[in-house]
């Protein structure tokens, strides 16, 4: 086991720098994940570290052949982004974000420029738990590897894929598969997302602020409503996703 205590050793840049750049996570394919349920997670879905951090105040489980640093309690919390660093954190291997040429499953996510991180995170454990097939970003969302998105996902980016690709790459993808493409959204074709078969289609859900672009709408086969109060315009990207999820999920359940 390695002991680093300076602030300026190159691991300590490195995980900065990962923890702050999305072109750093990209280019060396990694991204930083913090505390050691995330750290259990991990382990329990097989995914590829390269390196554990902590400061010794908790045993860690660290894989034979993965770096293994301890560092002093006050340098892993210059390290850490979040408030109450527990004690440890690790770099892990991003996966192919790339999506599949054949898509693996029936019932899909789109996100379609959704910003927030922990929005993100958040539907992303929810399609997790609800039993989807995958989570699909198109451009415009926020990075599903930063450090907040990981920590809202709670061990769901290490079990369930997530893709990110062009309007034309992911119509390309539906195509193939035969699976139709709707969308949140009102139009003349809305309809009930309690009366829509869901069990095999992909379903957007747009941006917090201007919802589902033109461009994506223009794509979908139908469009789909959250039954609301007419008070409210509308709902949380993130509540909205949870919606959806429950209805692709409820027949199977």
């Amino acid at each position: 086991m390695e002991q680093i205590t300076s602030r300026s050793n190159p691991l300590a840049g490195q995980i900065r720098k990962l923890n702050s750049a999305r072109s750093a996570r990209r280019d060396q394919g990694l991204f930083v994940c913090d505390g050691p349920k995330l750290l259990e997670e991990a382990l329990r879905a097989g995914a590829v570290l390269t390196t554990v951090v902590h400061d010794g105040s908790r045993s860690c489980s660290v894989p034979d052949g993965v770096r293994e640093v301890q560092v002093p309690a006050d340098l892993l919390k210059s390290l850490s982004t979040t408030e109450t660093p527990q004690g440890v954190l690790f770099l892990c291997r991003q996966p192919d974000l790339a999506l599949p040429e054949t898509l693996p499953g029936t019932r899909f996510l789109v996100l379609d420029g959704v910003q927030d991180p922990g929005n993100v995170g958040t539907i992303w454990r929810t399609a997790d738990a609800f039993g989807a097939d995958g989570l699909i970003l198109l451009p415009g969302c926020a990075d599903p590897f930063s450090p907040k998105t990981v920590r809202a996902t709670m061990g769901a980016c290490f079990r369930l894929p997530v893709w990110e690709t062009s309007l034309e790459g992911l119509t390309h993808a539906l195509e193939k598969a035969g699976l139709p493409l709707y969308a949140t959204a009102l139009r003349e074709d809305t309809d009930d997302v309690r009366r829509a078969d869901l069990s095999r289609c992909a379903v957007v859900i747009g941006s917090e602020g201007r919802g589902v672009s033109q461009a994506v709408l223009d794509a979908c086969a139908g469009t789909l409503k959250i039954p609301m109060r007419q008070r409210c315009e509308s709902l949380n990207a993130a509540v909205a996703a949870s919606v959806v999820l429950w209805e692709m999920a409820r027949p199977l359940l």
